[in-house]
């Protein structure tokens, strides 16, 4: 049990890395819209999710309604259901009910990209030590920002903002130019926000609206068929 828990620790040390760099941004941003440096460290610490709190900051400082921020969260992280769907089949047996919850909480991309490469069934410790660095990364990276968003000056702190708009390009330009219909929906959804915005349109709601048109266009447009790989 101690030998599973440590080799999750190694295997998701990268991880944390990588996530104290992206929250660190983050946590910029948080300041900047009005949030505490605790809220913005509680924020990541309860959520562990790169794009759903990027989107729900953009409400909360928009001023958006409770159902709009709870709409926005539920279409953006929906992939995380179909993702714990897909890791529960890898789980050992004997895992348990809190086990799983635990587990859940915090199936990232990421992680659930290194569990399911993990060889042989998932067990509860080598689960736990892969997610808590990773956790503790997230948030501290979170706090580390906040922090320095409310001492560092402004022309710096909107510059290292920059960073979390980065993350989002890089991670859909490969995509975007190894498929036409990747590329398609991002153009499309960039046009339908660039409108929504001009028609003063609230961004949870042009979130919403944009991520639903572009991904319902495109699954029209170009259906994955029976066998091939999205």
């Amino acid at each position: 049990m101690k030998k599973e828990f440590l080799q999750g620790l190694r295997d998701g040390s990268p991880i944390m890395a990588g996530y104290f760099a992206v929250s660190f941004s983050f946590g910029i941003l948080a300041v900047q819209g009005g949030l505490s440096v605790l809220q913005a460290a509680l924020t990541s610490l309860t959520n562990v999710t790169s794009a759903g709190q990027f989107a729900g900051l953009q409400v909360i400082v928009g001023g958006g309604a409770l159902v709009e921020l709870v709409l926005t969260q539920v279409i953006i992280n929906l992939r995380y259901a179909l993702m714990s769907l897909s890791l529960s089949q890898k789980l050992a047996e004997g895992t348990t009910l809190w086990q799983r919850c635990v587990i859940a909480f915090a199936n990232t991309d990421e992680i659930f990209a290194v569990a399911m490469s993990h060889a042989g069934s998932l067990r509860f410790p080598y689960m736990a030590g892969l997610q808590i660095l990773p956790i503790l990364g997230w948030t501290a990276g979170t706090a580390a920002g906040a922090v320095a968003g409310s001492l560092l000056p402004a022309a710096l702190t909107s510059a290292l903002g920059v960073a979390l708009y980065g993350m989002f390009i890089a991670v859909v330009v490969p995509a975007a130019r190894k498929s036409r219909p990747v590329l398609a929906a991002a153009l499309l959804a960039i046009a339908l926000s660039c409108v929504l915005f001009a028609m003063g349109v609230s961004s949870g709601i042009s979130i919403i609206l944009c991520t639903v048109a572009a991904s319902a266009v495109m699954a029209l447009l170009h259906p994955v068929e029976g066998g091939e790989q999205a």
